[in-house]
């Protein structure tokens, strides 16, 4: 007998894909989910995890917030009607009040927008978390370093007491 065909395993819940480096270079304050305007192949191209948010950033166009620098790839087995950009700017959804809001932490603060994670909610729609971030310099990352290795070396001390 023939073995059945494995099923590529795609994301319909959790998260697609995740920038690592955020909270190591930027101090990280407030928080906020935001919808993306993304289509079709794109949506599928995401649930197969293949997006990237290295190099991603937010910003404001035209009174509206735009991600930026995000690459989704194109999906392989998807038509050649429904071709998209990979690393084009796509819109964020928010509502005015939280678009206003932003913009203004981006003005007055001088602070730099940044994607933390792209992830499918529970009704399995495609968010994008956003986080208010400041960059850290040298000295701070080396403090951050320092930090995280003394509370690993503290708990393996701890968990070697009993």
């Amino acid at each position: 007998m023939a073995e059945p065909k494995k099923k590529k395993t795609l994301i319909s819940h959790g998260i697609a894909s995740q920038n690592r480096r955020a909270r190591f270079d930027y101090t990280i304050g407030e928080t906020i989910e935001a919808g993306m305007a993304l289509v079709g192949p794109e949506v599928k191209s995401l649930r197969a995890g293949r997006a990237t948010l290295s190099e991603a950033w937010a910003g404001e166009r035209d009174g509206e917030l735009w991600l930026f620098g995000c690459t989704i790839p194109e999906w392989q087995a998807g038509s050649t009607v429904a071709k998209f950009e990979p690393g084009r700017p796509r819109k964020l959804l928010l509502h005015k009040k939280q678009v206003n809001e932003l913009i203004g932490y981006i003005a007055r603060d001088g602070a730099t927008i940044v994607p933390m994670q792209i992830h499918f909610n529970d009704k399995g729609r495609a968010k994008v978390l956003l986080g208010v971030a400041e960059g850290r310099k040298l000295h701070d990352k080396r403090h951050a370093i320092a930090a995280r290795d003394w509370a690993r070396d503290k708990a393996r001390l701890l968990r070697a007491r009993g």
